[in-house]
């Protein structure tokens, strides 16, 4: 499946987070994330990624920026030398979505 390929649709929380099965599938898709679950036990996605210095840290987080807002899904980020730290995660559905999965998708495009 081209995760990558897709294009994020917004959630109005009308649609029940992925259960733990799904989110299992949806992995197997991406290239070394986590789901881990937070302080309210719900899923999120998480990665993190390595780099040589911070100017390609924040040159990467510019690039997942930019992926952002054209698909109007916006995860979490820390940055500083030679790392970069992702979550994703959509509120309205205190949960994870395919729009998650489609976002770290794209994120992995440009972490090669």
């Amino acid at each position: 499946m081209k995760l990558h390929q897709k294009k994020c649709v917004p959630c109005r929380g009308d649609i029940p987070p992925f259960t733990k099965d799904q989110i299992d599938e949806y992995l197997n898709f991406l290239s070394d994330w986590k789901a881990l679950i937070n302080e309210k036990k719900a899923f999120y996605l998480s990665k993190a990624f390595k780099f040589k210095n911070f100017e390609e840290s924040l040159g990467f987080i510019n690039k997942l920026s930019q992926i952002a807002e054209e698909e109007g899904h916006h995860p979490d980020l820390k940055f500083g030398w030679g790392y970069a730290e992702v979550n994703i995660y959509t509120h309205a559905i205190k949960g994870l979505s395919l729009s998650d999965f489609i976002l770290a998708s794209k994120i992995d495009m440009i972490s090669v």
